[in-house]
Formats: C-alpha cells, sequence, structure tokens
C-alpha cells in the first residue's frame, strides 16, 4: 500500500520502503496536488509553487515531465489526471498522514467540546502523532511559505486542545515541563501561557503563576502593542480571587 506522508518530510512509502522522488521538483508538484485535496491544481499555480515570480518560457512543458514521472513512480494506486488547464490527484486505497490527521483532530475537538475529556486527549494525542517535524519539508520554498503556516496552525490548535483534555483529567503536574518549554518556544502564544498560569496554580505555584502572566502582559505591549486577550486576564482574575473553578479539574463526562 502507498503512504503519502507530508506532516515533516515529504515522502512517499510502499510497504513501508521509501519511494525515490528524484529531487525536490517532482516533490513539489506532488505535495500541491496532495494539498489540493482531490481538487485540481492549475499550470499556474503549480508554476507559481515551483518557480515563484520567475517561471521558465518552458514551465508548461516541465511540468508535464514531473507530472510523467510522478505516475511511473506511483503506480495504479494514485491516478493524477490532466484537467482544464491543470492536474489532479485522486487517492483511493493509500494512507495520508494528513488526512487522518485532521479527521482524528477534528473528532477529538468535537469530543473536548462535549466534555468526553479521555476520548478527546486520545484522538488528540492520536492526530498529534502524525508530525514527524516541520511540515513539508523538502518542498520548494514556494510552496512551503504557502501552505506550512496554516498546517503549523492547525498543529498547534490540536495540542492546545490536547492539553486542555489533559489539565481536565487532573494531569497538571505532568503537564509542568511540557507546558514551560511550550511557552518558551512559543512566547506570545496566549493559550499556552493561560494553561501554564492553570498548572502553576494547581501545583500551589500561585506566585509563579502571577510571574508568568505579568512577563506575557510585557511581552504583549512590547512586540505587539496590545494587551492580554480575555482568556489570559479571566484566568489572572480567578488566580487573584482564588477562584475555586480554577483549582479543580472539570468533571469528566461519561
Amino acid at each position: 500500500m502507498l503512504e503519502f506522508r507530508v506532516l515533516g518530510p515529504v515522502e512517499v512509502l510502499y510497504d513501508g520502503q521509501e519511494v525515490p522522488l528524484d529531487g525536490s521538483k517532482p516533490r513539489t508538484v506532488l505535495t500541491a496536488l496532495l494539498l489540493a485535496d482531490n481538487g485540481a491544481v492549475s499550470d499556474t499555480q503549480m508554476s507559481d509553487f515551483l518557480w515563484g515570480d520567475h517561471p521558465p518560457a518552458t514551465f508548461n512543458a516541465q511540468i508535464y515531465t514531473y507530472v510523467s514521472r510522478l505516475r511511473k513512480t506511483l503506480r495504479r494506486e494514485v491516478g493524477i489526471t490532466r484537467r482544464s488547464r491543470g492536474y489532479e490527484l485522486r487517492l483511493t486505497e493509500c494512507a495520508f498522514d494528513l488526512r487522518e490527521f485532521e479527521q482524528d483532530a477534528a473528532r477529538g475537538q468535537s469530543a473536548l467540546a462535549a466534555g468526553q475529556y479521555e476520548e478527546a486527549a486520545r484522538l488528540l494525542r492520536s492526530a498529534l502523532r502524525q508530525w514527524r517535524g516541520s511540515a513539508l519539508t523538502g518542498v520548494s520554498e514556494h510552496l512551503a511559505d504557502a501552505e506550512a503556516p496554516r498546517l503549523e496552525e492547525a498543529r498547534i490548535a490540536a495540542l492546545e486542545s490536547r492539553i486542555e483534555a489533559d489539565l481536565a483529567l487532573g494531569r497538571h503536574a505532568q503537564l509542568l515541563p511540557e507546558l514551560t518549554r511550550l511557552v518558551h518556544q512559543h512566547p506570545l502564544q496566549e493559550r499556552f501561557r493561560a494553561q501554564l498560569m492553570t498548572t502553576f496554580y494547581r501545583c500551589d505555584r500561585q506566585a509563579d503563576a502571577l510571574v508568568l502572566y505579568e512577563e506575557g502582559r510585557r511581552m504583549l505591549a512590547d512586540e505587539l502593542g496590545i494587551d492580554p486577550g480575555s482568556l489570559l486576564r479571566e484566568v489572572h482574575l480567578a488566580i487573584l480571587t482564588a477562584d475555586p473553578v480554577l483549582a479543580s479539574p472539570r468533571r469528566v463526562a461519561v
């Protein structure tokens, strides 16, 4: 079975063995088609992904050559079809890490919203296991610049929600090292900071939680010229007033 991976170095596996893609250009063409999610990618779009603002005069012919090579490489499980001034890739009996990530993440978010915290944590962990590093590694910078940010945003959202589920399950002590690292890596990400403040508070470290808020407030003001958002302000107020709701994990929904 063919397996496509874009959540890290872009790879194709066949029965567990890597399939050579012969350079960044074919890899970019394949990735653009995969990200189109069974939709067509026009020749103009593909040219932008491959060469940016400086395509060669023969870009149509070169794209055709890359597609022809991919057709030979990818066997019968995948069909690349010529559409009106573009190409479309259809996945049949193939695995695709982005599809698996999105499906599990969506189910996990739904479980979280329903208060099914164990199920939410399980599904979101499953989704995040699809990631093997920075998405779209090995494609052109033009495609990576266009598509990688939205994929990273989806990863961060899934991670925030998985931590939310773990907090609801009373796992604050286990979360402390991970959240400390995440706030260091993403200092302007307010939800991580609010989650770490909550974790500090539940670990009887109220002073550390308040220091963390003040650091975030200054950083947001200095770097973005904004005040903390409603989530950070609400957690800060709950700590100052010793709100019992903040101190206790939520009851797990049955």
